[in-house]
């Protein structure tokens, strides 16, 4: 069981597990040993509450497919017990993320005082460039 928050928690039969291979270096272990974590968690088909399914499907996170499926693969660790957990918790983190309320981004105007300065400096640096031109004699 996944604990999200206070309220909402995820059974055992909504995430499946798989063991893989990890890849990269790590010599003969590696290559021999399935210490990798494949996770699969279907949003659609899970008990999450309506506004965090909404909220996890707008996400433009590549670890979410079209479908609804989140695929997270963990290979950090060398052990298959701690991959798992590492896998479980950025899932619980992905969450998360998605259902924390953003502030509002309030538009600004530049001052008019910034943008006198802006323009004046613009204007000086026109004129130091002009000065580079070649020599006539």
């Amino acid at each position: 069981m996944l604990r999200i928050s206070n309220a909402v928690e995820l059974g055992d039969w909504e995430i499946e597990i798989s063991q893989i291979r990890a890849q990269g270096a790590g010599g003969q272990n590696v290559n021999k040993v399935a210490s990798a974590v494949h996770l699969r968690f279907d949003i659609p088909r899970s008990s999450l509450p309506p506004f965090y399914k909404e909220r996890l499907m707008a996400l433009s996170d590549q670890r979410i497919s079209k479908e609804g499926v989140v695929v997270i693969k963990a290979q950090r660790f060398r052990t298959l017990e701690q991959n798992r957990e590492d896998a479980l918790e950025r899932l619980r983190e992905l969450i998360r993320e998605a259902i924390r309320q953003r502030k509002a981004r309030k538009p600004t105007k530049p001052t008019k005082g910034s943008q006198r300065r802006r323009l004046d400096k613009k204007t000086r640096q026109g004129q130091i460039k002009a000065l580079r031109g070649k020599v006539r004699e």
